[in-house]
């Protein structure tokens, strides 16, 4: 390996990788492409090496999850003891196969394209409800007024939840807390104890959804999981539970960072955002694909090996953690021409920011359509905004990158 004397040892905690992982992304990539992290677990951070964990089912997976876990907590921390840990176990994004298979084709089977796309005309009414409600001001945090409201206004359309529920607000606020158990790190005991309480809350509301769902049926993404359980293998009502939250976290989440990511690179890249504003219809499907692949949402993934193996021809034993640096992939100079110039019209829709193989995102399709809807409205309702980007605060979390704050104005 070249190179590895020259760099500290991959750690997850690091500060730049909140304010600016790109520089230590690509000194990784270059100089250390299989690199060893601090925690003791594999990192990979080349377009050809990450695709190839993620792709490969056979020799790489999500692994024994209590293990996993004590890689960071000890051989004596108890996992399942937490109820934060023991729902992401159920997860089936953290499962392999069968039990994997047969929860995602349920899930996918109740969320169809036509359903989502069904949506598009509804995506586009919310989009001009909420720049409606404060255009007169002349100023807004596109984070909090926009990028967060309107994915979960559509996945609350999408699953039958009136938005307007008093428990809303707090529904919203328990996501982060709560999706804080997808980190792989050690958490602080305050961490642990509000994601434990918060994952408690979230089963609580969701599992009285899904009891009324079955009393009163309707035609939503709820119900239609619901009734999954009176087919064979169908899922229990823990499972249908565990996935309700994780689709509606999951579901604003990462496409409200899509759309406040994209925000913050368009404006910090002015031209692109008046190349937009000059043919939102014709380039806003590729920018929202330029702004997935340049600042990804999701930063890296984790694997387990299955069995003793290779990448780029070095050994990987059975039961080793590997760590994928999607955001480094992404600005692979070898898979992308000028990697580090952001394009609205790249179009290249061939990154890794949704996963690869069987854990290719759900919601891909859904995070698509509203990143695009909201990029071409927001060209055309606000073409002259401007945005603070020295005021712009992104939130402290390595895998999920997003912005808590960013504000506009206009006029």
């Amino acid at each position: 390996m070249t190179g590895v004397a020259q760099l500290e040892p991959f750690d997850p905690a690091h500060p730049d990788l909140i304010t600016d992982p790109y520089p230590m992304f690509a000194r990784i990539r270059e100089s250390d492409p299989f690199h060893r992290s601090k925690p003791g677990y594999w990192v990979v951070s080349r377009y050809d090496h990450v695709r190839e964990v993620l792709m490969n089912r056979k020799d790489f997976g999500t692994g024994d999850f209590v293990e996993n876990l004590k890689l960071f907590y000890g051989p004596d921390f108890d996992v399942m003891a937490n109820s934060g840990y023991r729902w992401l176990s159920d997860v089936f994004i953290m499962q392999d196969p069968p039990q994997h298979t047969r929860i995602r084709s349920l899930v996918t089977g109740s969320l169809t394209a036509k359903r989502v796309r069904a949506l598009e005309p509804r995506i586009r009414e919310i989009c001009q409800e909420l720049t409606d409600a404060f255009l007169a001001d002349g100023h807004a945090d596109l984070i909090t007024q926009f990028a967060y409201k309107l994915p979960v206004m559509v996945i609350c359309e999408l699953m039958g939840i009136d938005y307007e529920t008093p428990e809303m607000a707090a529904l919203i606020a328990a996501i982060p807390e709560a999706f804080v158990v997808f980190e792989a790190r050690k958490l602080t005991e305050p961490e642990l104890t509000t994601a434990n309480r918060r994952i408690d809350q979230l089963e609580r509301f969701f599992r009285a959804e899904f009891e009324n769902r079955l009393a009163h049926p309707r035609d939503d993404l709820l119900t239609s999981l619901a009734q999954t359980g009176a087919a064979p293998d169908g899922l229990t009502m823990q499972e249908a539970t565990t996935v309700a939250i994780a689709l509606f976290g999951a579901g604003f989440e990462t496409t409200a960072n899509i759309i406040g990511n994209g925000l913050y690179r368009l404006h910090r890249h002015r031209d692109q955002w008046d190349r937009l504003v000059a043919d939102p219809t014709g380039l806003a499907a590729s920018a929202n694909e330029e702004v997935l692949r340049y600042e990804s949402s999701l930063v890296a993934a984790y694997r387990t090996a299955l069995s003793d193996t290779t990448i780029a021809e070095h050994p990987v034993k059975a039961g080793e953690r590997v760590l994928t640096l999607v955001g480094a992939a992404n600005r692979d100079g070898r898979k992308f021409a000028d990697p580090d110039r952001f394009d609205v019209a790249r179009g290249a829709a061939d990154h890794m920011s949704f996963g690869g193989g069987i854990h290719f995102c759900v919601g891909a399709e859904l995070a698509r359509i509203e990143g695009r809807i909201a990029f071409e409205h927001l060209a055309r309702t606000l073409p002259a905004m401007r945005v603070d980007l020295h005021g712009a605060a992104w939130r402290a979390n390595f895998l999920f990158r997003g912005l808590t704050r960013l504000e506009a104005h206009w006029g």
